[in-house]
């Protein structure tokens, strides 16, 4: 029996070394940078909610609209009301995260009824 588990561990060691030589010396892994409006709509969508959540803390409209530019949209606040009409449609996103995007959009000028009942206005004045 102790033979088996010495073969076995010997093996294991074996071959998480073999891995590694193999995955990062002749076969290094390729460094992909991609630029953001090549993203997918699901890392776009997650993005845009990052914003929108920056945004409910900082309160800072032209920053999260430099960072929104960074998606190389035509018009920001278009792609706002469009990401935030079809993450409420498909259910993507938690309550919390559509109520950060649909106060974003509202401070934006952008406000739909698809959009409306979400909307949750400070009561304080910031």
């Amino acid at each position: 029996m102790p033979r088996i588990a010495r073969s076995l561990i010997l093996g294991l060691l074996l071959g998480a070394l073999a891995g590694l030589f193999f995955g990062w010396i002749p076969f290094p892994p390729d460094a992909r940078n991609s630029a953001m409006p090549d993203l997918s709509q699901r890392f776009r969508d997650e993005y845009t909610v990052m914003i929108a959540a920056g945004y409910a803390v900082d309160r800072d409209l032209k920053g999260a609209l430099e960072r929104l530019s960074l998606l190389q949209v035509v018009h920001i606040p278009s792609y706002l009301e469009k990401a935030t009409e079809r993450i409420i449609d498909t259910a993507a996103y938690d309550l919390g995260d559509i109520q950060l995007l649909v106060r974003l959009a509202h401070d934006l000028g952008r406000m739909t009824a698809v959009m409306a009942p979400f909307l949750v206005l400070d009561s304080g004045g910031s």
